[in-house]
Order: structure tokens, then sequence, then C-alpha cells
């Protein structure tokens, strides 16, 4: 089982939630690290492990960004990082993954399910193996403390409870030192 670094420069991690009840607003995380062991011949062994900044939140608005920062939300000072570490993965054939791990959001671990797909893999100019996946979930943030929300006077909500969570991920196998 080979170990692999998801590369970080070529990899991308996204959410989107409702505004208002209509819009859907958009961010990233711009600080992470991952590593997965990883066999393509034997999917299901699988194992991941993601760590992201929650301090590198960034939908593009300094005063929204700085909020979701606050103990409101993420509460960046107390819980620095957010977490997923692989519990299961389910080969569904045709490249069709199911990942099953824990996330820890404001020191909160819940389970979570990714419908991923690996893209395949391949030998770069420099000679290096890299592989290329993507994968997609939807999360209820009060499960995990985040709860912040005001009412609109026409009825609904600010901030939607759903987010949609999209990952494009690179990794690159770590090198075989020789003995």
């Amino acid at each position: 089982m080979a170990t692999w670094s998801i590369d970080s420069g070529h990899s991308a991690v996204h959410f989107g939630v409702r505004h208002m009840m209509f819009t859907k607003v958009r961010g990233r995380f711009t600080r992470w690290s991952g590593e997965l062991r990883f066999d393509p011949s034997d999917l299901p062994s699988t194992g991941i492990e993601v760590t992201i900044d929650a301090g590198s939140i960034d939908t593009g608005e300094a005063q929204r960004d700085a909020h979701l920062k606050s103990a409101d939300f993420l509460d960046t000072e107390k819980f620095p990082a957010l977490t997923f570490r692989s519990t299961d993965v389910q080969d569904l054939g045709e490249g069709k993954l199911r990942v099953s791990g824990d996330l820890t959001i404001r020191g909160v671990t819940r389970p979570v399910v990714l419908d991923a797909e690996y893209a395949g893999r391949v030998r770069d100019p420099w000679g290096n193996d890299r592989a290329g996946f993507t994968a997609r979930a939807s999360i209820d943030r009060t499960d995990f403390g985040l709860r912040w929300n005001q009412a609109l006077e026409t009825g609904g909500l600010v901030v939607g409870n759903k987010v949609e969570i999209e990952l494009e991920v690179e990794a690159v196998a770590a090198a075989v030192k020789a003995a």
C-alpha cells in the first residue's frame, strides 16, 4: 500500500450554502493538507486523512470571512483545524467510490459519506505518479454546532443549514527510497 500526499496546489476544497433562502454563497479553504494510503488495484483498502486550516476560509468577502471565523461559526481561535479521517471505502465500479469517514468541525465529530470518483493515474513529466479524485457530500452545519442564524422578516433564515462540499484532489505518490 503506497502513501500519497495531496498536492494542495492542484487540489481544492470548496463549499456552498444558501443565503437568504435563494442564493448560494460559495467559498473555499486555501490551506490544507492530506495523505492517502492508496493502491489503485485495491480501492477499498484506501485510507484518507485530511487537515484543513479553519482560518483559511475564503468566500471573497472579508467581513463575512471574519464572521465565519468567529465563535458564531467555526470559532477558529478555539478550533483551528477541521479534520476528516476515512473509516471505509467502497468500490462501486466504473471508478465510483463511496467514502465513509469521520468529519470534525468545532470539536464535534460526525460520520460523513462522500460520493467520490477515481479519475485515474498518470506519470507526470518529472517521473512522479499522480492520481486524481473528485468527491461531493452534503452536511447539516447545525450537527457540528454551527447554529448561528437570523430569521427573515418574510420567513425563512439568513443562512441555510445544508452545506454542499466539493473536492478536487490530485495526489502524488511518495518516492520509494533505495535501501
